[in-house]
């Protein structure tokens, strides 16, 4: 999936094929396996171009990124503490990128208002008294590390799950 979401075009298997191969060897067969079982979950979409099919991703990577961290804060019995655990892991960078993204959507909600970096309580976000440690969080989430970690990025959202 990777390798459809940066390229944003349509794709055939023998280019996947050619690009993972400057990193590992993998068979012709094993990509196609892959794509058609991205094809079968609705992660792309594929055409017929001659003998081949092209794939298009269905929807962004950003918007996947989206939808599991809907799905997993959704599962929470206590939203409110899920996100303050959260935002206590998030770097400066990440919380950045989140006041960025408030500001984009709050002007739309009623009373929206970001606080800039160091306004508001003077703490950064999730950092409030015995906020923010992140000890234990992530564990078990399949997070990546590991051999097959990297097939599985390259090759589909929920490979092997």
């Amino acid at each position: 999936m990777t390798r459809v979401w940066q390229w944003n075009r349509p794709v055939t298997v023998r280019e996947v094929l050619e690009d993972l191969q400057q990193e590992r060897s993998i068979a012709y067969t094993t990509v196609m396996t892959v794509m058609d079982n991205l094809h079968q979950k609705g992660w792309v979409r594929r055409e017929v171009d001659g003998r081949a099919y092209r794939y298009t991703a269905v929807s962004t990577r950003a918007a996947y990124s989206a939808a599991l961290m809907n799905e997993a804060w959704s599962k929470s019995d206590n939203p409110a503490a899920a996100l303050v655990a959260f935002f206590g892991m998030m770097s400066a960078e990440q919380q950045e990128a989140l006041r960025d993204a408030m500001r984009i959507v709050l002007p739309t909600l009623p009373g929206g208002s970001v606080p800039a970096a160091g306004e508001g309580t003077g703490e950064g976000v999730g950092e409030g008294p015995g906020e923010g440690t992140g000890e234990g969080a992530g564990e078990g989430t399949g997070g990546g590390s590991g051999e097959g970690a990297e097939a599985a990025d390259d090759a589909e959202p929920d490979a092997g799950r």
